[in-house]
């Protein structure tokens, strides 16, 4: 099996375009979707630990990284139509949704309308379908999370974090977090993060892989079995060792691994 070369190249969505990173490779394609304050690269680590030859597709969403230009709106809807997009330019007959946090909300909503092609879902320290315990005084603190450089670093060491990040992706975290525009920046805090999506996602038929962080204080693990698990049918949840909410920059090789069996097993 060869290394496929990994190509920079923007897709078109509603009102622009979204920046990506795509490997041509084996089926069925993974399709990355990065969390809030994220972008392609808080992915690198992991796409660094897969199978050489798996083909994949890790973007920007809109208002992030390298697609901070594309204008609103940044609802989870129009987030998950963007997907839509960038898998139907691509010509995906079958391929697997990853999404990450926020991302795994998205991932969510998408897998709820059975697209063709769809094949499972891995959603690592996703989001649930519904919010638990979001009061207006966490949407407020969420939302001044990414403020500035100071207020980035302590949202990596009291929420997002074991502490398991070394200088460089310190500072990468810092960098997407701050490089997105302010209206994707609120939308999360303000309107994704309690948004209920619970009343689609008992039609997901496709196998869903939860990978949740054994110290994640954003979406612990007893959280994702007993608010997210009973809602989709095809759901398996596993835990991931020393890692908090980060956990494709903590532990790539754990959440790799995991994606690997799991395409493996398709």
């Amino acid at each position: 099996m060869t290394s496929q070369h990994v190509v920079g190249r923007f897709f078109d969505v509603q009102g622009g375009q979204v920046y990506a990173h795509v490997r041509e490779g084996d089926g069925p394609a993974l399709i990355f979707l990065h969390y809030w304050g994220g972008s392609r690269r808080t992915w690198i680590p992991v796409l660094q630990r897969l199978d050489p030859g798996q083909g994949f597709v890790a973007y920007d969403q809109r208002g992030w990284g390298g697609s901070t230009s594309v204008p609103g709106p940044y609802d989870l809807e129009q987030l998950a139509d963007d997907a839509q997009r960038v898998v139907d330019a691509l010509g995906y007959s079958r391929y697997v949704l990853v999404g990450h946090s926020m991302g795994g909300k998205v991932a969510q909503i998408l897998a709820a309308r059975k697209p063709a092609g769809l094949r499972g879902v891995v959603l690592v320290a996703p989001a649930p379908p519904a919010p638990i315990g979001v009061t207006e005084q966490v949407q407020e603190t969420v939302s001044h999370a990414y403020d500035n450089e100071e207020a980035v670093l302590q949202s990596i060491d009291l929420m997002l974090t074991r502490g398991g990040l070394t200088p460089e992706l310190r500072r990468q975290v810092v960098e997407d977090s701050l490089r997105g525009g302010d209206e994707a920046r609120l939308e999360w805090p303000r309107r994704g993060l309690v948004q209920d999506v619970s009343a689609g996602v008992s039609a997901i038929e496709v196998p869903v892989l939860v990978l949740a962080g054994s110290h994640d204080k954003v979406d612990p693990p007893t959280v994702l079995a007993d608010h997210l698990l009973p809602l989709i049918p095809t759901a398996t949840l596993t835990v991931l060792k020393d890692t908090g909410h980060l956990s494709p920059l903590e532990v790539p090789d754990q959440v790799a691994a995991h994606i690997g069996a799991f395409v493996a097993q398709l």
